[in-house]
């Protein structure tokens, strides 16, 4: 399929909110999805792949015995602790939080992605400043 009529069929679902489009074209098929806020697409199949399997060396580093769990960042993109400028934070330092909880926003490839809480506890420590690039597995936050 021809780039040019995939852009616009990217264009068609930003521009008229609809969550899901798919078109088939001979043997050729695509499917653009967006989704609304308050979901979460969660990491890829191809993301999961591509991830790393240690954390990378510039991502923020606990202390040696350093108490909690720390959440990774499932994908490289830009660490937003709010859903829009000016709002506020998801979670702050205190909060307690659920499993699928949203913790933050991480942009990646121009797409908006939920973060949401593998941990059930407290918000300990936010180890990534709002509007900073992260790579894929740097903690994000000190769960205890």
């Amino acid at each position: 399929m021809d780039m040019r009529k995939i852009k616009k069929l990217i264009e068609l679902v930003q521009e008229t909110g609809i969550a899901e489009l798919e078109v088939r074209d001979g043997d050729e098929q695509i499917r653009v999805a967006q989704f609304a806020p308050g979901t979460s697409a969660g990491p890829s199949e191809s993301a999961s792949a591509l991830a790393p399997t240690s954390p990378p060396e510039n991502g923020p580093v606990l202390e040696k015995g350093a108490p909690g769990t720390v959440m990774p960042a499932p994908m490289a993109g830009t660490f937003y602790r709010s859903p829009a400028p000016g709002e506020t934070p998801f979670v702050d330092v205190g909060d307690t939080v659920a499993v699928g909880d949203v913790l933050c926003i991480i942009e990646s490839m121009k797409m908006m992605n939920r973060v949401e809480s593998d941990f059930a506890g407290r918000i300990a420590e936010v180890l990534v400043e709002n509007g900073k690039p992260i790579e894929s597995g740097a903690g994000l936050f000190r769960i205890l």
